[in-house]
């Protein structure tokens, strides 16, 4: 039985998936980025947790990454079509389906990337907050 950390990840990468870029988890960057932009989720840092006692409770702001690429011509408009499509995408539920108490995203800081003998990249790791409990750390 997956961890609710990995439950929530993996229900973030659905999300992530339902938007015309390609969502991938952990991958490394590709040579190739598709049409539409490309989207790879990291796991992130979980943090210090707070703690309750009884009965016991790690609260979790748990930071996952998400980096989007785009490249072409027009990457500046495809970078601002990409992330407000993220951003719609985490409002729709921000819970994950009960999932989390809360998903918040965190304004991209955008570079542009180029690449020697093709159109130069645009990317930016936009940071993702997932705040949740469990009974355990480990499980």
């Amino acid at each position: 039985m997956p961890t609710p950390r990995e439950t929530i990840l993996t229900a973030l990468r659905a999300r992530l998936s339902a938007l015309p870029a390609t969502a991938l988890r952990g991958e490394v960057l590709p040579e190739r980025v598709p049409s539409d932009g490309l989207l790879i989720l990291r796991d992130g840092e979980p943090g210090e947790p707070e703690v309750t006692l009884s009965p016991l409770r790690y609260h979790y702001q748990h930071r996952a990454e998400i980096e989007a690429v785009v490249q072409g011509t027009d990457r500046d408009a495809a970078f601002d079509t990409l992330t407000a499509s993220i951003g719609l995408a985490i409002a729709a539920d921000r819970t994950l389906g009960g999932l989390c108490d809360w998903v918040e995203a965190e304004a991209p800081r955008p570079v542009d990337l180029p690449i020697e003998g093709a159109a130069s990249l645009k990317a930016a790791v936009i940071s993702v907050v997932l705040h949740y409990s469990t009974a355990d750390p480990l499980a």
